[in-house]
């Protein structure tokens, strides 16, 4: 490849996600970032580009297939815009999927004791950080799985939208359980509080259950008379919901 095209490829992915450059061959370019773990590479096809997944995380490709079309794992741009929209989309997923989100809390957990007194270490002050920062890693994983946006309408205004915990983050047994993408969706706060109060949850095809003690007016001025679903569901998602369907199904049960 010449130093022409290597420069092609730079200047068409610029700012997104992929900002090496670590190796280049006859045939393309392989991109990474400080950021994340996946490799990425892309080689040119006339006008178009070639994309494979050479390392990341095991789900990405699958992940990624969800938007965009592949053949035998591999990922054909038209152009350079279609390409940074699929590195894009990458770098987020690189950034959400487990465990790179437990990666990030537990880098920014032991930088934030580092500079706390010895003395606190190991009380309650140390469960608030590990907990502030472990929501605030929750969050981001989740804006970068979702892209931006409610896992159910779509809406993309960062203000309303809220990381929601299936299986709530006091009743999960490790860090790797609470900081899970797949454990919770990305919704806008009206569903949120009506999810993490066991008063909405969805079944196993994403669609969405409303509880009996709301009433058809509240059902109607909340929006959740029209048929809802989750915009996509993984496997992985399964456990955590059963968790959450149970919750709601118990709420709904000792209701008056």
């Amino acid at each position: 490849m010449s130093i022409l095209q290597v420069a092609l490829i730079a200047k068409s992915v610029y700012d997104c996600g992929f900002e090496h450059v670590t190796s280049e061959t006859a045939s393309g370019v392989t991109l990474a970032s400080a950021r994340h773990s996946a490799q990425i590479e892309v080689t040119l096809a006339g006008n178009a580009f070639n994309v494979r997944v050479l390392e990341g995380n095991t789900l990405l490709v699958s992940e990624l297939r969800r938007h965009f079309p592949a053949n035998n794992n591999q990922f054909v741009c038209d152009n350079s815009k279609y390409l940074r929209l699929l590195l894009r989309r990458a770098a987020g997923l690189a950034q959400s999927l487990p465990n790179q989100a437990k990666l990030d809390f537990e880098s920014a957990v032991a930088s934030k004791l580092k500079k706390l007194p010895d003395a606190i270490k190991g009380t309650e002050v140390e469960v608030m950080v590990r907990q502030r920062i472990g929501q605030q890693t929750f969050r981001a994983a989740m804006l970068d799985y979702w892209g931006e946006a409610c896992a159910v309408t779509g809406i993309a205004l960062p203000e309303v939208l809220r990381a929601s915990h299936a299986k709530p983050w006091a009743a999960c047994a490790t860090d790797a359980e609470r900081l899970d993408v797949f454990n919770g969706f990305l919704l806008s706060a009206n569903l949120d509080a009506l999810f993490d109060r066991f008063l909405i949850t969805f079944d196993s095809e994403g669609r969405l259950l409303v509880s009996d003690s709301i009433s058809k007016s509240d059902i109607e001025s909340l929006g959740l008379n029209r048929p809802l679903r989750l915009r996509w569901l993984a496997t992985e998602h399964a456990c955590y919901l059963d968790y959450h369907r149970a919750m709601f199904n118990e709420t709904a049960s000792k209701a008056p």
